[in-house]
């Protein structure tokens, strides 16, 4: 089994796909692959920000349990 990529890498993999279609001359089939791994890559970060909010927020609660 493959080891999750970190948010860091995962939003570095990002950048450069951007950067690659906005300073390459693209075929649209190349442009289009890219785009679909970016839409991909995008679905990760927002779920790895999705679990760390929640995390934050498990701990927040209880924190003011706490106290």
């Amino acid at each position: 089994m493959a080891k999750e990529k970190s948010f860091e890498e995962l939003f570095q993999r990002l950048e450069e796909i951007v950067k690659e279609m906005e300073t390459e001359d693209l075929q649209l089939e190349k442009s289009l692959q890219l785009f679909e791994e970016g839409v991909k890559l995008s679905e990760q970060l927002r779920s790895q920000l999705s679990g760390a909010e929640q995390k934050i927020g498990e701990l927040m609660n209880k924190l003011e349990k706490d106290n």
